[in-house]
């Protein structure tokens, strides 16, 4: 098989198989409907132009058999009167009419011939065209009903394109959130260890230097707390008798030792 026979065999068996998926039956029983439809119509109408045509022959026909009975009154009456010659003319003439009437004659029995071929073929058409369009209704709705029930039974199993996308989605959504919930497990229990920081919190450093601050607040309190120990002893120790000069000043002094 050369290159080009290959090429197009795998061209028509791609477009076939592309036409089969995009065929839907329903569609296609519909078009097939609609062109035997059509059919029908163009059997009906042609029977009506042979019916159409015969008529008209007839109409024809009774035309001349009117003149030939005139002719023929004409000729018995010229014999009676003695007028042979008039009588031969219209003969002659009634003789030319009966070949055109037997013409007519032959021609309306060929066209009411084909009237009554159309008009079986148009029944018997007709006929199928019904039988087509019950069959036809059938098929699409054991096609649709078939369809659905696929369609069901896809999504209950999963294995539909729609419910694959929804399933594939819901998984990615539980992976995401289990990762999501061990980091947040992992993220705690390094800051319980102290090997992260909590950001949040206002001094930062190691747990030794969180030690040595507060030893050394505590330092501070203590020698804060000496000195106003300190203060309150010599308070206390001081003399009692100011010197004369300063006689207010020592009685306000005794009433402040008092009251300390």
């Amino acid at each position: 098989m050369s290159m080009m026979k290959r090429i197009s065999t795998i061209f028509r068996a791609k477009a076939n198989s592309a036409l089969d998926r995009a065929e839907d039956p329903r569609e296609t029983l519909d078009y097939s409907y609609q062109r035997q439809l059509e059919m029908l119509t163009k059997v009906r109408r042609g029977v009506a132009d042979v019916a159409t045509s015969r008529k008209r022959i007839e109409l024809q026909r009774n035309q001349l058999q009117s003149q030939s009975d005139k002719l023929t009154a004409q000729a018995q009456k010229s014999i009676e009167m003695g007028r042979e010659d008039l009588a031969r003319e219209a003969l002659t003439r009634k003789s030319a009419l009966t070949g055109q009437i037997s013409d007519l004659d032959a021609q309306h029995s060929q066209l009411q011939g084909e009237e009554e071929k159309l008009t079986l073929a148009s029944q018997r058409l007709q006929a199928k065209v019904e039988s087509f369009r019950t069959r036809k209704e059938t098929i699409k709705a054991t096609y649709t009903a078939a369809e659905a029930q696929t369609r069901i039974g896809e999504a209950f199993s999963g294995i539909s394109e729609e419910m694959g996308d929804v399933g594939m989605a819901v998984q990615r959504a539980e992976d995401k959130t289990q990762a999501m919930q061990a980091r947040a497990g992992a993220i705690d229990e390094l800051i319980a260890s102290g090997a992260l920081d909590d950001a949040s919190s206002i001094n930062r450093g190691d747990d030794i230097s969180r030690e040595l601050e507060a030893m050394s607040s505590q330092s501070d309190v203590e020698s804060e707390l000496a000195a106003l120990k300190g203060n309150a002893a010599r308070a206390i120790e001081a003399p009692e008798s100011p010197p004369a000069a300063q006689p207010v000043a020592e009685e306000s002094s005794v009433e402040k030792g008092q009251q300390s």
